[in-house]
C-alpha cells in the first residue's frame, strides 16, 4: 500500500529553497567584499568575517586529508532524500518547518562543498577573548530546524500511540 502524501508538501520545499537562496546570496556578498580572515566589527559581540571550513560543525574533521568533502556531500544527499520523504508524509507545521530548515541548510552547505570544496562562514560571535566558531545562514537554519524538532518531540510527546503490550506475558 503506497504511503499517503500531503498534497501541500511542496510548500515546505519552497521554504527549503528560500533558505538555500538566502544562504548563497549572503555568502556571495561576503565573498565579494572580504578577503579570507578579514573581519568587520558590527556590534561589540558580533563581527562579519570571511572564513572557510572543510569540516563539519565546529570544524569537525577539517584537518582530514580531503576525503571528508565527499563524505559530507554523501551524508547531506542521503539526508535530503530522507527529509523530502518525511515532508511528503505531512505532519504538524512546526515539525515540517523544522525539516524544511534542516533541508535548506544542508543543501546550502553541500552546494559550497561541491562548488568550492569548503563551506563559507561569515558570522562571528565573540565576547572579550572568547570566540564562537564562525557560521552562516545554512548553519543557523539547521540549528533552528533541529531546535524545532526537539521542541516538537517534547511538546507532543503524549500524542504518540503507546507501544503495544503483550498481555500474555504480563509485559
Amino acid at each position: 500500500m503506497p504511503e499517503a502524501t500531503d498534497p501541500r508538501w511542496w510548500r515546505w520545499l519552497a521554504l527549503a529553497l528560500a533558505i538555500v537562496v538566502l544562504d548563497q546570496w549572503t555568502k556571495s556578498l561576503v565573498l565579494s567584499a572580504f578577503r579570507p580572515g578579514e573581519t568587520l566589527p558590527v556590534l561589540p559581540v558580533l563581527s562579519l568575517v570571511l572564513a572557510f571550513n572543510t569540516g563539519a560543525a565546529f570544524s569537525f574533521l577539517a584537518g582530514a586529508s580531503g576525503w571528508q568533502r565527499w563524505f559530507f556531500v554523501a551524508v547531506a544527499a542521503i539526508a535530503a532524500v530522507v527529509i523530502t520523504r518525511l515532508l511528503r508524509k505531512g505532519g504538524r507545521a512546526s515539525y515540517l518547518a523544522g525539516l524544511s530548515l534542516i533541508l535548506g541548510g544542508a543543501i546550502g552547505n553541500v552546494w559550497d562543498r561541491v562548488t568550492l570544496g569548503k563551506v563559507v562562514d561569515f558570522v562571528l560571535v565573540h565576547y572579550g577573548e572568547w570566540y564562537f566558531p564562525a557560521f552562516n545562514v545554512a548553519d543557523s537554519a539547521i540549528t533552528v530546524g533541529a531546535g524545532l524538532l526537539v521542541i516538537e518531540s517534547l511538546v507532543h510527546r503524549d500524542d504518540r500511540p503507546a507501544p503495544a503490550r503483550d498481555h500474555t506475558t504480563g509485559s
